[in-house]
């Protein structure tokens, strides 16, 4: 089975500051030599503290924002460096649910232009965006009644139920969630996910699921991926990461998820100090500020992002 997206030496940096001529002072390099592949109808969850660069790498895979260097593959198509023009027939193929269901959705407007305007910059006629709203409502669990609502009769998850059907309605191929279920309270967070599972085996979609939260893209992914600074440190299934992850940081961010039986829960391990100014990231291995198992080695020398085995890919001179 061919790659739907295949994402190549990704990599992004923003200008930081300027002098008077209007130079920039440094480069941020916000995504760092990224590489990855997903496939058909899979879902990819990416996560990452804060500041990572896991939302970077979604906004560059939309082309929300053009890469420093690197190649987005989709379907095979080069869509790196398209023009807007070029790129827009690719809209209606890659979509995205937005993290904060309030903002995202215009107030001025109803619900039916809300979740239709998509199908309305695709040319479709009023009879039937008004046809596909009302399937859309009822896919994501809404009355079809609500479509003449604004959105501030809604709740925080009925609004993200409202954001994903606007994301359905010109039938992508990829749905990139970029922390959609962080703004909702715990309760509404599952109906959401399992939401989104029934959506995707309904429909087939292929799905990367962006996160802080590992508990929250476990529920939800086939495979994980672990960004630290900018870079990729572990990718794997969810299984295998979860029964043995390869690298510290993984390891302490599946310590850090709280556990719900008061019969096993002990008390959260805390990686210490703070995550390194991406203005300023250390030598060698970017984790060697915080590592247990830090050696001279991970000091001086990055480490290189490999296959150890049939897809398990981690950057760690001491994996396991």
């Amino acid at each position: 089975m061919s790659a739907l997206l295949e994402v190549r030496n990704l990599t992004k940096e923003f200008p930081v500051g300027a002098d008077f001529l209007g130079r920039p002072l440094a480069q941020l390099r916000a995504v760092d030599d990224i590489s990855f592949a997903l496939e058909p109808g899979e879902t990819l969850g990416f996560v990452g503290e804060s500041g990572c660069g896991k939302t970077t790498v979604g906004r560059l895979i939309l082309r929300l924002l053009a890469p420093t260097s690197g190649t987005i593959l989709f379907e095979g198509q080069d869509i790196t460096n398209l023009t807007e023009p070029e790129m827009r027939p690719r809209r209606r193929d890659i979509q995205v649910v937005f993290q904060d269901p309030y903002s995202s959705l215009n107030p001025r407007l109803m619900v039916r232009d809300i979740v239709g305007e998509p199908l309305k910059n695709f040319g479709h006629s009023r009879d039937q965006i008004d046809q596909r709203v009302a399937e859309l409502m009822r896919i994501v669990g809404l009355p079809p009644e609500y479509m003449s609502r604004y959105p501030h009769a809604f709740s925080g998850g009925q609004r993200q139920r409202i954001g994903i059907a606007r994301a359905l309605a010109v039938s992508p191929k990829l749905v990139v969630c970029d922390e959609a279920v962080s703004a909702l309270d715990v309760s509404i967070q599952a109906q959401i996910l399992n939401l989104l599972a029934d959506i995707q085996a309904q429909f087939g979609l292929t799905l990367l699921f962006i996160s802080h939260n590992l508990g929250v893209v476990r529920h939800v992914s086939h495979r994980i991926a672990v960004m630290y600074l900018g870079r990729l440190v572990e990718l794997a299934s969810e299984d295998a990461l979860f029964e043995h992850p390869l690298h510290p940081y993984t390891a302490a961010l599946i310590a850090a998820v709280p556990e719900p039986d008061p019969a096993t829960r002990g008390k959260l391990a805390v990686l210490p100090g703070e995550i390194p100014s991406p203005l300023n990231p250390p030598p060698g291995c970017p984790f060697n500020t915080r590592c247990p198992k830090v050696e001279a080695r991970c000091r001086a020398e990055l480490p290189e992002f490999r296959e150890v085995e049939a897809g398990r890919w981690v950057r760690c001179h001491f994996p396991g």
